[in-house]
């Protein structure tokens, strides 16, 4: 996913309980530092970890001590991380040389490079086919990925530039493609297409989180606002504002939230009456540029990134570097009643 951030004014060891009352709440910020800017946050729950792509790498986070255990190296244009736990193996996406890393879970240690296409972005793991599908944006594909094998097995056309993806669990995966604003069904089996359909009035949708209980998807939308579609009609079911610049999106189960984290430094709840209704709870303030998020199902935590940046070019547009070592982790959890 690219990024327009603009300058972040919380500082390291500012207080972070001091907000407005709320149901959720940041609890701690970690300062992991580093160099270079990030994009997606993804959780690994079993082991408590998490996986934050940062340029030519990828770190690796202890989520409940916030520190850094190790790192994936080598990578060229580090977007997203997909965990394939019945293969003790990692996958993940180098964009600028259209290539996969396949890394050991364990010792974090690359183990092989996969060919995919332009602009690997996102990636993600279907447990049902043992497959690996990354969304490779100005490609308009997908690569599929044995990941026993550590193996293309094709690069699948899909009609549009896609973001985010997520599994279904039931043998069908989806995308949201962003310049047909419209959201995608992929066989992950047959790696075949099977349907699409308009994710109207959102448009450019980019983050997804998935509801398999009650079969309903989440994309979050560049226009402001969130989509709510059920996956077995193909059909959008509700429209929710949310913040601008929204990068990431999550549904925790339990509590029937879901999330949208935004550029304008903003976290939008919403949550879920019915599967077809919903209502925004609440909006949480976090940090400019922290639009991409990751939520551990299993604690309920939300997790988002912030960073200090410097000037912005001359002429004042696009956005100034990340100052070394500014780069932390912010946890947003809800309330005890």
């Amino acid at each position: 996913m690219r990024h327009t951030v603009i300058a972040l004014t919380l500082i390291i060891g500012t207080p972070l309980f001091a907000q407005p009352a709320g149901t959720y709440r940041i609890t701690h910020r970690y300062a992991l530092g580093g160099s270079g800017g990030w994009d997606y946050i993804v959780p690994d729950p079993a082991a408590h970890r998490l996986f934050i792509g940062r340029q030519d790498r990828v770190m690796v986070v202890d989520e409940d001590r916030g520190t850094l255990v190790g790192e994936v190296t080598g990578i060229h244009g580090a977007h997203g991380t997909a965990i394939a736990p019945a293969t003790g193996r990692g996958f993940a996406t180098s964009g600028d040389d259209q290539m996969v890393v396949m890394f050991d879970l364990a010792s974090f240690k690359v183990l092989g490079r996969i060919p995919a296409a332009e602009d690997a972005d996102a990636i993600i793991y279907d447990a049902p086919s043992n497959r690996v599908f990354t969304f490779n944006g100005d490609a308009h594909s997908s690569t599929v990925i044995d990941p026993v094998a550590g193996t293309r097995i094709t690069n699948l056309p899909l009609g549009g530039k896609p973001e985010y993806g997520a599994s279904a669990g039931d043998g069908k995966v989806y995308a949201n493609l962003t310049d047909t604003s419209e959201v995608v069904e992929i066989d992950a089996k047959t790696a075949a297409v099977t349907r699409r359909w308009p994710t109207a009035p959102c448009k450019q949708p980019v983050a997804m989180a998935l509801d398999s209980a009650h079969h309903r998807l989440f994309s979050g939308c560049r226009s402001g606002v969130m989509a709510v579609s059920d996956y077995q009609g193909g059909k959008v079911v509700a429209t929710l504002p949310i913040g601008a610049g929204t990068d990431g999106a999550g549904y925790d189960a339990a509590n029937g939230d879901a999330f949208a984290s935004n550029a304008d430094g903003t976290l939008t709840v919403i949550h879920q009456d019915r599967p077809d209704q919903y209502h925004v709870a609440e909006t949480v303030q976090t940090a400019p540029a922290s639009r991409n998020m990751g939520l551990d199902p299993s604690t309920h935590r939300v997790f988002v990134a912030a960073a200090q940046f410097g000037p912005a070019p001359s002429g004042g547009r696009g956005r100034g570097a990340v100052v070394p070592d500014s780069f932390s982790l912010l946890v947003i959890e809800k309330a005890a009643r």
